[in-house]
């Protein structure tokens, strides 16, 4: 260690190893520092790379000293060792924004509270069907940062989360989606919903009239915001209400017409590979994408076929003596929880609970009434779901495991009948992530 580093890093996960390998090939001193303990397989890039690291504890004096520090996304603003950086005046940016410095690619960004992660798979997915050399990154797979330091794409679909582009400044999307706006992460914009949806729309910062926003014109906060705002970057409008947009895409007669600078093309909600109302939307969103750099309406069709969706949302697992399992881990958030419930359509045991962000249960009553007949609490603490629901289903149950809340559903259901794993909040009080949930619930249906 030397003492005096140009760029601190701050966390050493994906996001925190990929900056340190990109700013070490741009020739900057660098330090990484973890509050915790560093994974083995991130240790050993650090140290392949000879890269100086602290792991347990941040040295305030070494971080100090530097001229720019990025922090991971996972390290919330009010953590000390960021106010402490803010206090002496040093700027504190995401590794978004540093990896865009060093790449001419052209980016599709991808953010909102939900669909993101379906709509960022499916824009690549489509892309790389048709043959664009097109990376994927963001809050998803290798770090963008990684991939810009060892590999070289003309164009990359981003997912970013609100975490992200609060520290984004001068980053600039070429296209911009997002996906909708419901209240979530509250508990890092101070219980604010007005702070998350402006960090959402940072999205749009430094875009021109060159650029391109794709947006859910059926999303009532989406809309009201843009009445609000001026909007540089030409728009393209998704809405599963039958009015044909000047640009964007539309449902008429079961058909979805999209109409992109008067080229215009059709496909049938059937020939989709994602069914269920928010996968319409997402592929809508995907598809405009898409065509805006100029992939064949053809390829599009073909890619929106047979695409394959990701592990943990709405993920059929399996059919035990006529019970259908079904993995919504992804859904960290009420509003994911809401087109999980619209989405199942038999009487269903919902497994929920972790830790949670803020959640107003009171949007999913209505559903919950209708479809669900009982639950099993999943998380530490359940007070708060049992308060919001119990008066609205004959049976609540706790469960502090997976198995245990598999074998408690199964129980509580019959042939026909559906459990779906839908947990509305976040997995850290049981879980590692909610993968690591996902995957439990998968390794306990097996087991039945």
């Amino acid at each position: 260690m030397n003492g005096k580093y140009d760029i601190v890093i701050l966390g050493a996960g994906e996001s925190g190893t990929g900056a340190a390998m990109l700013a070490k090939k741009q020739g900057f001193e660098v330090f990484v520092s973890d509050y915790g303990k560093i994974a083995p397989q991130y240790k050993s890039v650090l140290t392949q790379n000879e890269i100086d690291f602290e792991e347990n504890g941040h040295s305030f004096n070494l971080i100090e000293k530097a001229a720019e520090i990025i922090k991971s996304p996972g390290i919330p603003d009010a953590a000390p060792v960021v106010k402490h950086a803010a206090g002496k005046g040093i700027p504190v940016i995401s590794e978004l924004e540093f990896a865009a410095r060093y790449t001419d690619a052209k980016l599709i960004c991808i953010t909102g509270s939900n669909g993101k992660t379906t709509t960022t798979l499916l824009t690549h997915h489509i892309l790389k069907q048709a043959g664009f050399n097109a990376g994927l990154a963001g809050n998803i797979g290798d770090s963008f940062a990684k991939q810009v330091a060892l590999e070289n794409h003309d164009i990359y679909v981003l997912e970013v989360s609100s975490f992200q582009l609060d520290g984004m400044f001068r980053f600039k999307a070429d296209i911009a989606i997002l996906t909708n706006l419901t209240p979530d992460h509250l508990d890092r914009y101070q219980g604010r919903f007005e702070n998350y949806v402006d960090s959402k729309f940072r999205i749009l910062q430094n875009m021109t009239e060159e650029d391109a926003f794709i947006f859910n014109a059926d999303d009532p906060v989406t809309v009201r915001e843009l009445k609000k705002r001026t909007i540089l970057p030409k728009k393209y409008s998704l809405t599963l209400n039958n009015f044909p947009a000047e640009n964007g895409a539309w449902l008429q007669n079961n058909e979805l017409i999209f109409n992109i600078n008067k080229s215009k093309f059709n496909m049938t909600l059937e020939q989709l590979a994602l069914q269920g109302k928010h996968n319409a939307y997402n592929s809508m969103a995907a598809s405009i994408a898409a065509r805006l750099v100029d992939v064949r309406k053809e390829n599009i069709k073909q890619s929106l076929s047979d695409f394959e969706n990701i592990p943990h949302r709405l993920e059929f697992v399996s059919n035990v003596h006529g019970i259908t399992f079904i993995n919504d881990s992804k859904a960290t958030n009420i509003n994911s929880t809401w087109y999980a419930l619209e989405y199942v359509e038999a009487p269903t045991v919902w497994i929920v609970g972790g830790q949670d962000k803020g959640n107003d249960y009171s949007q999913l009553l209505p559903l919950v009434s209708k479809k669900v007949k009982a639950i099993v609490c999943l998380g530490v603490d359940n007070s708060k779901l049992h308060e919001a629901f119990e008066d609205y289903v004959e049976l609540m149950v706790d469960a502090s495991s997976a198995r245990e809340a598999v074998v408690y559903a199964y129980n509580l259901a019959k042939k026909g009948e559906i459990v779906l794993l839908s947990p509305a909040c976040a997995s850290f009080d049981l879980f590692e992530n909610y993968q690591d949930r996902g995957d439990q619930f998968k390794k306990a249906v097996k087991e039945l």
